[in-house]
């Protein structure tokens, strides 16, 4: 074996995340492409390779457009970019729903062809089983309760959830079965910060948390959010940069060196050589 070769870093599995709950805050971010992969992977524990990726990349209205086809190509994308943290990979809209013996054929090609170490599903009512399922033939599984991006079509609007007491028990008992059906960690997105806070300290799964509460056991943003790439922001959402602006200063410099014939310049053209 060549003396040049790195050594491999052992990403972490779903029982090192499981693990975590209530030790230091579990750092975790979305990601897409393999160069952004590569700059997060040192700070990040977890990369989520979200259905995001067709509203953030793609530009569609919602997540319900996003195929498996899709999700393999960035998933194979980010495990090529990374080599520490642990990549799960979500199971978009209609490829779980149906049948677990479904959900099961499309998770396995999801995972054999990114080589990511875990998928991620929106939990509800007929979810459940199938997460049972999919952990019992050895497909490790991380759930997704409060606000549901896949479901906004029946939900009517991307809104807090959670506010209401009837609510409220719901998402706390979606959030109790899916870590009993085996889910090694739970997503708890856009909920009233008390009803994130019980969660946390109701169930045995660590809760990833995004607009939920500094009492999760981990956050999540999207990371195009959180570097200023839009020009919205959601509230739940701390701008870190406004790389929007840096990019657009860039541009147009850019652009008027190019009209005014300033580039490119000695330094980036190729000159024959004498002789």
């Amino acid at each position: 074996m060549s003396s040049q070769r790195q050594e491999a870093v052992r990403r972490p599995a779903a029982p090192d995340i499981h693990a975590r709950k209530g030790q230091t805050p579990i750092v975790c971010l979305t990601a897409y492409t393999a160069p952004v992969a590569e700059l997060l992977d040192e700070h990040c524990d977890l990369l989520l390779v979200g259905d995001s990726v067709g509203m953030v990349v793609h530009g569609l209205p919602n997540t319900v457009g996003v195929t498996l086809e899709m999700m393999i190509l960035h998933g194979q994308a980010v495990m090529r970019g990374s080599r520490k943290a642990m990549v799960v990979v979500d199971m978009p809209f209609g490829s779980y729903e149906g049948s677990a013996e479904a959900a099961y054929a499309n998770a396995a090609r999801l995972m054999k062809e990114t080589g990511c170490q875990a998928v991620k599903v929106e939990s509800g009512p007929t979810v459940v089983d199938t997460i049972d399922y999919l952990v019992k033939r050895g497909i490790p599984v991380m759930g997704h309760v409060g606000l549901r991006p896949q479901s906004t079509l029946v939900d009517g609007a991307f809104k807090a959830r959670g506010k209401t007491s009837e609510e409220r028990a719901r998402i706390l008992e979606e959030a109790r079965l899916t870590t009993e059906a085996g889910a090694f960690a739970v997503v708890v997105e856009g909920v009233a910060e008390g009803l994130a806070r019980e969660i946390t300290e109701t169930i045995s799964a660590p809760t990833i948390g995004i607009g939920a509460s500094a009492g999760c056991d981990g956050q999540i943003l999207v990371t195009d959010d959180m570097l200023g790439l839009f020009d919205w922001t959601p509230k739940f959402v701390r701008r870190y940069a406004d790389l929007r602006g840096e990019i657009g200063k860039a541009v147009a410099a850019y652009a008027e060196d190019v009209r005014a014939r300033r580039f490119p310049g000695p330094a980036e053209i190729y000159f024959a050589k004498a002789g």
